[in-house]
């Protein structure tokens, strides 16, 4: 009977989707947030004279041999965080960066099957420029893309697509801090918004020739699966421009049926980054072409789950069920032994 160690936050409704059809296949499990790592509980990796002896983690007095894990699923992890007794700022960054290093690592080196892939898969994948690259050597449309600090080099591309273009960050769409929060979503600029664009040389941009819209889909890689959904995102002038801004409306979602060869690309791009799980989006346009946008490693699913009926959180406990049982004797459910 295989393992399952899960890595999430409290309140991940995905990993309890996903959870619940464990319990239904009688497979054992454990979930673990590595934001309780290092204060709430420990790591222990162990060498003798001739390598690696063993992997350890401590949590609430109890212990559980990582090394008798079959999969683990990095879900929705927080990052290592100091303990509160530590009070000196200089220190608790020393502790975020040695404990970020020390997990990162010991995540990786279990010798197991790991969703969506192993960390160093997952960042590497999360780059766009690496997405556009080998979405076109795959043979998938993408759209005419400039990603500059040259406030020149971007002017040169509004009028090249006479300004029918839209921009769009390069890592993080969301900050926050001190009460405060920032969502940047894909945006149409305006010619008002040109009056500002010197100030392009103080971050990058990526910046794309706006694509044409029948529907934009969103498509879960699964394994060896794709679950394709059109989002009905031009219904609203609010969302044309990224559907993300748009609501639940019943009717926006169905399930699409993608070209066998588009299928087949998407699931090969996800394993050219050595995942075996990814969330890809594209644009359909009114004369048909599908259009790589980006993919998301760690992308959400369960709405489009809820909208549609599509089995996805099962596809995942399958997938994560799929490593070889190499342990009969391990954890109970949701507890360390």
């Amino acid at each position: 009977m295989s393992h399952v160690l899960v890595l999430t936050q409290p309140g991940d409704m995905h990993a309890d989707a996903v959870i619940e059809r464990l319990i239904q296949r009688r497979a054992r499990y454990t979930v673990f947030d590595p934001g309780e790592f290092p204060a709430n509980a420990a790591l222990s990796v162990s060498y003798g004279r001739w390598g690696l002896t063993g992997r350890r983690l401590l949590r609430s007095g109890e212990h559980l041999d990582l090394d008798a894990v079959d999969s683990i699923w990095c879900r929705r992890p927080n990052l290592p965080a100091p303990s509160h007794e530590i009070g000196d700022p200089i220190a608790q960054e020393c502790v975020r960066d040695e404990g970020g290093m020390f997990s990162a690592y010991m995540w990786d080196s279990l010798d197991c099957l790991a969703v969506p892939g192993k960390m160093r898969a997952i960042r590497y994948a999360s780059r766009k420029p690496e997405q556009l690259s080998l979405a076109g050597v795959l043979g998938l449309e993408i759209p005419p893309t400039l990603i500059t600090t040259d406030p020149s080099e971007f002017l040169d591309f509004w009028d090249r697509h006479g300004g029918q273009i839209i921009t769009k960050p390069f890592n993080n769409p969301s900050l926050g801090e001190g009460g405060r929060s920032f969502v940047r979503f894909s945006e149409v600029p305006t010619t008002l918004d040109l009056a500002a664009a010197d100030a392009i040389r103080f971050c990058p941009v990526i910046t794309q020739a706006y694509v044409p819209k029948l529907v934009e889909l969103r498509v879960t890689v699964v394994g060896d699966r794709a679950f394709a959904v059109e989002i009905d995102s031009q219904r609203s002038n609010h969302a044309r421009s990224d559907w993300r801004k748009y609501d639940s409306t019943p009717g926006l979602y169905a399930i699409h049926s993608l070209p066998d060869e588009i299928a087949e690309r998407c699931i090969r791009l996800v394993s050219e980054f050595d995942l075996n799980y990814g969330a890809l989006d594209f644009v359909l346009t009114p004369d048909g072409r599908y259009v790589f946008l980006e993919i998301n490693p760690g992308g959400q699913w369960l709405w489009l789950e809820a909208a549609t009926g599509l089995p996805i959180a099962d596809a995942v406990a399958d997938l994560l069920l799929s490593a070889r049982d190499r342990s009969p004797e391990s954890l109970t459910n949701g507890t360390l032994r």
